[in-house]
């Protein structure tokens, strides 16, 4: 059977249908499910083996990014959150999917906390929304998200990006191997909090965490958008150098692998 993922949908998110689209290429069953439709019990979360948190400006971030989203979810079904992400399944945050997660107290999660706040995503340190392409380097051997990821490129487009935790937590996070990919340089090397490497100034260049298991992993960069070859900014210069050198063409997008991954998972 394919693995049954849920896309949480409602007022201002705004990537749910292509991530969606990612999940069914990579061989899934998805729905599209609206917050309310969660909350009055006419879906049911433990149906579904993978939980989605998609991107966007939910509730328009008035009261803080992603916030609005996690306290209706903790006010409403706390239990049931917390009980889909103890269990043998799968949850992921984008973007503003990821300020949910950490609102929500389900990554870092250190000591198996779920549910504690332990760190933020906080403003840009430019104090502008970031749209750009970014490079990044998969740190972690846990994360079931990206496995077999080296390096990988994807887009941004966010105003709160700006990890931030304690040092005691973030101490716990490098040594549990909870910190999951982290912004780089184009040739692999650390961006070390250069703009616009580390687009938001986040500390430790800290692009993409997860919880003590590996499965619930939160990340600011969009690989839903990175779905096909031609959404490469570069891709008509990458399509020429391909051509000259006789080489084939592709179809899929890096971005695809991470989802692929989370499929794979339940093979």
């Amino acid at each position: 059977m394919k693995p049954k993922v849920v896309l949480i949908t409602g007022y201002g998110i705004n990537s749910e249908e292509e991530t969606a689209i990612c999940f069914q290429w990579a061989g899934a069953e998805t729905e599209i499910i609206h917050i309310n439709d969660l909350i009055n019990g006419e879906k049911k979360l433990e149906n579904y083996q993978i939980l989605v948190l998609p991107g966007g400006f939910s509730y328009a971030d008035d009261t803080g990014s992603g916030n609005a989203v996690a306290n209706r979810l903790r006010n409403n079904m706390e239990e049931e959150v917390l009980k889909f992400a103890e269990a043998d399944k799968l949850v992921i945050g984008i973007c503003n999917g990821f300020q949910m997660l950490a609102n929500l107290g389900l990554a870092p999660a250190i000591d198996g906390k779920y549910g504690e706040r332990q760190a933020a995503l906080m403003h840009n340190n430019t104090a502008r929304l970031q749209s750009r392409w970014v490079n990044m380097k998969n740190h972690s051997s846990k994360c079931i998200w990206t496995k077999n990821i080296d390096f990988i490129r994807m887009p941004i487009s966010h105003g709160e990006g700006n990890f931030y935790t304690d040092q005691s937590t973030y101490d716990k996070m490098k040594e549990n191997d909870q910190i999951v990919m982290r912004y780089v340089m184009p040739d692999g090397s650390p961006a070390n909090g250069q703009f616009p490497e580390n687009p938001n100034g986040a500390m430790d260049d800290i692009a993409a965490i997860c919880d003590p298991s590996g499965r619930i992993l939160g990340l600011m960069p969009h690989p839903e958008r990175n779905n096909s070859f031609t959404n490469e900014e570069s891709w008509p210069l990458e399509k020429e150098k391909l051509i000259r050198a006789g080489k084939e063409i592709p179809k899929r997008g890096a971005g695809l692998k991470i989802f692929e991954n989370a499929i794979q998972y339940f093979a």
